[in-house]
């Protein structure tokens, strides 16, 4: 299915180096204010729709919608479509410890031999868009003025739940057969919130792995048996993450492949 372009083509002619700058003080690029929550655009509408695999995040930062709006600006004088892609790649996260963890669990689960490929590094080879990367509030919101970080939450609050049931939706409407990774407990929410609503099926999505970042280092080294339960610390919560990696390499070991899979 084709996305549809109206938000972007609204504000796109409106990005000025000014507003990339400082995208909280430029009123043309608030979508939405509700109290202390505040919502921007930058141009994340960019759904890759070959993907096999959908990373879920919770929202853009500051640093990612500044990064988004610049190359929205140096892309200036291509397509919608061009510029939205060159924005999305630029701000989307690559390389470092990130990747590296992220690609070392879904090979630990099986997500590579599912696709029927070595690795899944495979997946984010350059120039690839066979993993979509978003958030399940597309576009970056702010509370007072600070990241949003979860709270408040994002089901119980009218303007995020809506964010969810439109623009999420649109890209689960749009990749029904990927799987569905959420990075951490609010994205997770946001995915399974779908599910719920019958818009994802449950078995595509993989909940449980820990967020990839360098910071969480030991809890990845725990759920890939690098690290013995025994030696880590107890906030690590080592039980959880052993369940874990079972439960997922038996929900990629019973899915059927969507098609144009491989086994």
């Amino acid at each position: 299915m084709a996305q549809s372009l109206q938000i972007a083509s609204q504000y796109l002619p409106l990005i000025t180096a000014k507003a990339a700058a400082d995208p909280l003080s430029c009123s043309a690029l608030r979508m939405a204010q509700e109290g202390d929550v505040t919502i921007v655009y930058a141009p994340f509408d960019h759904i890759a729709l070959n993907a096999k695999l959908v990373v879920v995040g919770i929202t853009p930062g500051m640093t990612q919608a500044a990064n988004a709006l610049h190359a929205a600006i140096s892309s200036h004088g291509q397509s919608v479509e061009q510029r939205l892609k060159a924005a999305k790649q630029t701000a989307s996260f690559s390389g470092g410890a990130i990747r590296s963890n992220l690609i070392a669990m879904l090979d630990g689960i099986g997500v590579a031999r599912h696709f029927g490929i070595s690795s899944s590094t495979e997946l984010f080879r350059p120039g690839s868009e066979d993993v979509h990367f978003t958030s399940a509030l597309r576009y970056p919101v702010f509370v007072k003025g600070q990241n949003y970080n979860g709270t408040p939450d994002m089901i119980r609050t009218p303007v995020l739940r809506n964010m969810i049931e439109t623009h999420l939706a649109e890209e689960a409407r749009a990749l029904p057969d990927a799987l569905w990774l959420p990075l951490g407990p609010k994205a997770e929410q946001a995915v399974l919130h779908l599910a719920g609503l019958g818009q994802l099926r449950r078995d595509r999505i993989l909940t449980g792995l820990p967020h990839p970042s360098g910071a969480n280092a030991e809890r990845v080294a725990v759920f890939l048996g690098r690290k013995a339960p025994a030696l880590a610390s107890r906030q690590t919560n080592a039980p959880v993450l052993i369940e874990a990696f079972k439960r997922l390499s038996m929900q990629i070991q019973a899915l059927k492949p969507a098609k144009g899979e491989m086994v």
